[in-house]
């Protein structure tokens, strides 16, 4: 049996009379991207920097490769946070030099331009970058070490959907070249792309863990139809509960073909009928409520 690359047992960080984090187990297998997701609060961003070796954990304990994390750890693993400040009159050559010399090992310096696709702009000035390039630019940051474990966290805030999608090709890329990745994200789809296996945090705990099509198939058997608004007197006319979301009426049903029927029986203009399975978002809020958080 293959030994995890990582591994947090029974985690625990508190903050005086606070437990923001409440015994949080899991294993990261070598070249697997593992997702930690959760609404705001819910203790994600806390096991995150305990695993990165940012804050020390007040019980608990992290394992890379089988033994407790020593003093070379930081050499092991590269981090892209969610924000990085980057010098703004430092070209972005100049800037992964200067990380570069943080480090004993060292990524070739060609190599690792052409990974993240940074050769148009690698003597652009820092604040001169558009937000997909910086995101680029702290990707090839946190790979400069060559690192064995990569984190990102929320790597993808703030872009445009192209962008996002270009980041997405760049960390498939990563991931199958064999790094192994830890990635946090409130994009639900970009979970579902990524990670082969997700843990959904909630008030300091893990409330569900697996692959992302497994968790999705022992939560719900059932499709989803949608309908503009101003369909919601048919609806209740067939007796048909309703869920009123941004994409419109959704109502979720086991008996597809029985459900059209007692629609049409009542005259429900279904021209703007769409029919969708579950996704992600829909096991995240089952899971975590619909209430706003701070």
């Amino acid at each position: 049996m293959s030994v995890p690359l990582l591994e947090a047992r029974a985690l625990i960080k508190d903050y005086g009379a606070q437990r923001a984090v409440n015994g949080v187990s899991f294993t990261v297998a070598p070249g697997r991207c593992f997702g930690l997701l959760g609404p705001n609060g819910a203790g994600k961003t806390t096991t995150v920097e305990m695993l990165e070796g940012i804050t020390a954990p007040s019980g608990g304990e992290i394992l890379f490769r089988g033994a407790p994390v020593g003093r070379d750890y930081p050499e092991e693993i590269g981090l892209m946070f969610q924000s990085t400040a980057l010098q703004d009159f430092l070209t972005v050559r100049e800037a992964l030099d200067t990380f570069g010399h943080l480090y004993r090992r060292r990524a070739a310096f060609d190599a690792l331009v052409r990974r993240c696709a940074l050769e148009e702009f690698l003597d652009q000035y820092a604040n001169t970058l558009s937000g997909g390039q910086r995101q680029r630019v702290l990707l090839a940051i946190a790979l400069v070490n060559r690192p064995a474990l990569l984190f990102l966290d929320e790597p993808t805030t703030g872009l445009d959907p192209q962008a996002r999608r270009r980041f997405w090709e760049l960390i498939r890329e990563i991931k199958a070249g064999g790094s192994t990745i830890v990635l946090t994200t409130h994009y639900l789809e970009e979970a579902h792309l990524l990670c082969d296996e997700i843990a959904i945090m909630d008030h300091g705990r893990i409330i569900a863990q697996g692959r992302p099509a497994a968790l999705l198939a022992d939560h719900f058997d059932e499709s989803i139809l949608i309908l503009p608004p101003e369909q919601a007197p048919a609806l209740a006319r067939a007796g048909l509960a309703a869920q009123e979301t941004l994409h419109g009426l959704e109502i979720a049903t086991r008996a597809v073909n029985q459900t059209l029927r007692r629609l049409l029986e009542v005259d429900a203009d279904l021209s703007g009928l769409r029919i969708r399975t579950a996704t992600l978002e829909d096991l995240f809020l089952e899971l975590t409520g619909r209430e706003l958080r701070g």
